[in-house]
């Protein structure tokens, strides 16, 4: 389906699963946690949301405006389900697409993941909303990543920018909810522990706020990428960050399970951009 066309929005209602604040920090152990504490402390708050659909309108919403973005890109990449071919073929182009589209001098592509609850040991889509890091783990990634360099890049404006894309299309089942940039404020997160055996990052979770205006692509094609958002460390009135999730589609149902692939990015600016 060609960007822009003129179609029939598909504007549904869905539940999106919040988290409510509690009064400590929430906090998920991917490996064992320590005697009495459990693998998620956390409390969930499903709430039922209008989910608007942009097909038909994608040229109004920008990764500046709105914290996400909708791009034609087609792929070289015959098989997604081979690491290496996702390695050598697929970094590449993400790091030339994002250069293109959004100006950056430098991209380092630092980790991917592919999505079929079908295949086993692979994750399915997940159901909370939630943006994939903080202001304070945001830096850490390059600091982890590219440590000789990273106290002069962290003197620029940087960014992390997940690229998402449908391996199999159009995407009926699991579609992604992109949260607009412009109906939230930094009070609506909660920070949040993710605990690894060795390491304990931090993303973040967010608060259920009325003002919270969601979008969809409806059908979203093998050939068109979400850009996401995760953080800028602009601070000039460009949306810094969006959250999102996937949600139920109430439109489709018995849909084959959706498969899918994101590509998480550091994202380096030239001066004055």
């Amino acid at each position: 389906m060609p960007l822009d066309q003129a179609v029939s929005p598909k504007t549904l209602t869905s539940t999106l699963h919040y988290l409510k604040r509690g009064a400590e920090k929430p906090a998920y152990y991917r490996t064992d946690p320590p005697p009495g504490v459990p693998h998620w402390n956390g409390e969930d708050d499903p709430h039922v949301v209008t989910i608007e659909d942009a097909r038909g309108r994608e040229a109004e919403f920008t990764i500046d405006r709105n914290g996400f973005q909708l791009v034609k890109a087609p792929t070289a990449v015959r098989d997604f389900y081979d690491p290496e071919e996702i390695k050598r073929v697929y970094y590449p182009e993400v790091e030339q697409l994002l250069k293109d589209q959004l100006g950056a001098a430098r991209v380092f592509v630092f980790d991917h993941n592919v999505r079929n609850a079908t295949r086993p040991g692979m994750p399915a889509p997940s159901r909370q909303v939630h943006n994939d890091h903080t202001v304070n783990s945001a830096p850490r990634r390059v600091r982890d990543h590219l440590p000789d360099e990273a106290e002069e890049l962290l003197k620029h404006r940087f960014g992390v920018v997940n690229v998402w894309r449908p391996i199999r299309g159009p995407v009926l089942d699991s579609p992604l909810a992109l949260c607009d940039a412009r109906s939230f404020t930094d009070a609506d997160l909660i920070a949040s522990d993710l605990v690894y055996a060795h390491v304990r990052g931090e993303t973040s979770r967010v608060e259920y706020n009325p003002k919270h205006h969601w979008y969809y692509f409806s059908e979203q094609q093998t050939d068109e990428v979400l850009f996401i958002r995760v953080h800028d460390s602009a601070d000039d009135g460009r949306a810094r960050l969006s959250f999102h999730t996937s949600f139920e589609n109430p439109l489709t149902p018995g849909a084959p399970p959706r498969e899918s692939i994101e590509v998480r990015t550091l994202v380096f600016f030239p001066p004055n951009a």
